[in-house]
């Protein structure tokens, strides 16, 4: 199983940008789905989760500005950056508990993350 993450780069504060993760591999189903980021010198912290059926879960910091969604027959979870601040310079990583096969046990797999920077 392998996620890739794409749409990162500079972006302006107030402005938008989405972040994409594609899984692809030996897939059964997917379960949660989420996206974290790890800002120089601190520790690698969730940003948003979605899980299988579209429930979703947000970090304070992020409520109201970030939206997290999925398209499961694609295997891709998005993550909607509106309206960032500068505080929000991190590199993201998206993570998905994946079931391989169906007799198998699912487990975290991990995106090479991407750099989101947001400065004027």
């Amino acid at each position: 199983v392998q996620l890739q993450a794409s749409g990162g780069g500079l972006v302006q504060p107030g402005g938008s940008l989405r972040l994409s993760c594609a899984a692809s591999g030996s897939i059964f189903n997917i379960n949660h789905m989420g996206w974290y980021r790890q800002a120089p010198g601190k520790q690698r912290e969730l940003v948003a989760a979605i899980a299988s059926g579209g429930s979703t879960n947000y970090a304070d910091s992020v409520k109201g500005r970030f939206t997290i969604s999925r398209d499961n027959a694609k295997n891709t979870v998005y993550l909607q950056m509106n309206g960032p601040k500068p505080e929000d310079t991190a590199v993201y990583y998206c993570n998905a508990n994946v079931r391989p096969r169906l007799h198998s046990s699912p487990s975290d797999y991990w995106g090479q993350g991407t750099q989101v920077t947001v400065s004027s």
